[in-house]
């Protein structure tokens, strides 16, 4: 068995745990000063009592840890994520306007500091991947070969994308060429950009002519000036507040002097601000499910019938998280003319739901494409399993932070409590961190991913909030401090969480702390390790499989089932690109086309195993 700092083996007592035991920790949790949403109460009289601020001690090499002030976002005056600055147009230069060098230090930062790639691109640019629906596409090699509007191709240079991913290799030709798309790629493989440039593009230079009447947003003055209806041109939905924020900031980028307008909605943000902003003019909206659908409902706001692109971001987390009806709704609504939409659909897995979904909105010949094996990683990210005794993580934790050179970090809880507790402790041991998870406001959200993003609290202790496709520049390191079970999303979950670091060819470290009760991840966590040739602790070795050449993955397992038992197989659909292809007579070594039932993306049919 494994022999760790922590707790030496699965069978470690507390007495064995030695200056690390309970108690000490509960002595430590017991110190406050304030930090996060914490309140001391009177209990003679049930008044708040005053906090007392006791300044932590400074680790060496980190910031000093300071708490992090939510009510100075409490004003009115203070900006929203949502309402962050963009490129508008006064009407008076043509259809591309000038140069502004001193929003383009906002939108796209220091001059010094705009380069993308990593220290090693090479494990993302060798990547498979594999063309698998109906239509195919010839890759570009550069973006200067991609026959970009030169305002469009100046908007990539300034972002700092000097090579594009394998994803957007392939993506940017087949979205320029009018197919819809399917793309599932790896976590940190460049999605959001590989549709915003090809589709931004295709509008740059046209506002004038596609775009809908707005005022003028450099004179429009909310409740004085009528406001217009908002009829965007493209439409991007994503499952969560922090992710449509970061959407709408790439879009801010990519739409600088075209004309276009971005927008975002998300839940929690305030109605009346979000309204006045689509009212100055929205022709790239960025929306959560539920804001959207609001908005759609208050017609004289908001009109779907210009759009041109549909684009549904993280759509296996949307469609497991119950918003199919919502999504359906979004897709079909509106009075947008029948067939002039192109659709997109982008996520680092596929399940079952979101072909289904596929199947009934995208066009025949569609565009499929896969990066690796849908739900993987890449190998840029080290993965270290580390065997914790659970009263003893919190002091893991710390340990970890001290051991390691100090660097941006998020840490994944899976409760709000949990992220609470640590939160305290970590900050009372001098670690610069801030926590968020779903019941903090969204102006504390917002205060905390902009003190995480800034360096102030280079420490993010988080739920599943920030899991899904949020990239913060240089993220080094991630530390699963609980382990995603079954029932907090397993190992997808676990694939997205560590996908916050290593992006974009970056190297990045995760850490997870395994305990007994995540047995149930053994299994599959030692097959996600072996496939990019990690390191397999000790206590993990009995789950190694046999063959591992083959490695086998129940991702794979759903598609194969469908193929084997769907009515289609064997059928007149037969062979139509949706997983029923093949021979007519529904073989099974030939059926499918790459969703792991074979055919030619060289996938091996194997039986479905439970872990």
């Amino acid at each position: 068995m494994a022999d760790n700092a922590w707790g030496a083996t699965p069978a470690a007592t507390e007495a064995e745990a030695g200056a690390w035991g309970t108690s000490d920790l509960q002595s430590a949790l017991a110190e406050t000063n304030g930090h996060a949403d914490h309140h001391s109460t009177n209990t003679e009289n049930g008044a708040p009592a005053p906090v007392v601020q006791v300044v932590p001690p400074k680790l060496e090499g980190w910031v000093e840890a300071t708490p992090y002030q939510y009510d100075e976002f409490a004003n009115r005056e203070t900006e929203w994520d949502g309402q962050a600055r963009i490129y508008e147009w006064d009407g008076e230069e043509g259809d591309i306007g000038p140069e502004f060098p001193e929003l383009e230090v906002q939108l796209f930062g220091p001059v010094e500091e705009r380069g993308r790639r990593g220290i090693d691109f090479s494990a993302i640019a060798e990547l498979q991947l594999v063309q698998e629906g109906p239509t195919r596409v010839e890759p570009i090699d550069s973006f200067r070969a991609a026959g970009l509007h030169p305002a469009m191709l100046r908007n990539v240079e300034l972002a700092g994308y000097d090579v594009p991913t394998p994803i957007q290799r392939y993506c940017v030709p087949a979205i320029s060429q009018g197919h819809d798309v399917i793309a599932i790629a790896q976590t940190g493989s460049g999605k959001t950009a590989a549709y915003l440039i090809p589709i931004i593009n295709k509008l740059m230079g046209k506002a004038k002519k596609l775009a809908a009447p707005r005022p003028n947003p450099a004179t429009y003055q909310p409740g004085i000036d009528p406001p217009c209806r908002a009829e965007p041109l493209v439409v991007v939905v994503c499952p969560s507040r922090e992710l449509a924020v970061q959407i709408f900031n790439e879009a801010r980028k990519f739409c600088y002097r075209s004309m276009l307008r971005p927008c975002v909605l998300y839940g929690g943000g305030p109605m009346r601000e979000q309204m006045e902003q689509i009212a100055k003019g929205c022709d790239i909206l960025v929306a959560s499910p539920g804001r959207l659908i609001d908005f759609m409902d208050r017609p004289e706001i908001l009109s779907l019938r210009r759009v041109r692109y549909m684009v549904i971001d993280e759509a296996d987390e949307m469609l497991d998280a119950d918003w199919k009806d919502d999504l359906d709704q979004i897709l079909s609504g509106g009075d947008q003319e029948e067939g002039n939409i192109k659709y997109m659909l982008f996520s680092a897995t596929f399940p079952k739901a979101a072909r289904d979904l596929a199947k009934t909105h995208l066009a025949d010949n569609h565009v499929r494409l896969r990066v690796g094996r849908a739900g993987s990683t890449h190998s840029n990210i080290k993965q270290d399993i580390v065997w914790v005794e659970p009263y003893l993580k919190k002091q893991a934790c710390l340990d970890l932070l001290n051991t390691v050179p100090p660097g941006r970090t998020i840490i994944f809880v899976n409760s709000k409590r949990a992220a609470d507790e640590l939160d305290d402790f970590l900050f009372n041991k001098g670690v610069p961190c801030v926590s968020m998870h779903g019941e903090r406001t969204q102006r504390e959200r917002e205060a905390a991913m902009r003190a995480f993003r800034a360096g102030r609290s280079p420490v993010l202790i988080t739920t599943a909030v920030t899991a899904r496709g949020i990239d913060v520049r240089n993220v080094l390191h991630v530390i699963n401090f609980d382990l995603p079970s079954a029932m907090y999303g397993g190992i997808e979950e676990y694939t997205h969480r560590i996908g916050r670091t290593g992006r974009i060819g970056h190297r990045g470290l995760a850490t997870s702390f395994y305990t007994e009760r995540d047995e149930d991840l053994a299994s599959v966590l030692t097959r996600t390790l072996l496939e990019t040739g990690q390191e397999i602790p000790d206590f993990l070795q009995p789950y190694i499989p046999e063959d591992t050449e083959h490695l086998h993955f129940e991702a794979d397992s759903d598609f194969e089932e469908e193929v084997a038992g769907g009515d289609d197989v064997g059928g007149d659909d037969a062979g139509d690109g949706w997983g029923a292809g093949g021979d007519a007579g529904g073989d099974a070594d030939d059926a499918g086309d790459g969703w792991g039932a074979g055919g030619d993306a060289g996938n091996t049919s194997v039986p479905a195993t439970n872990d």
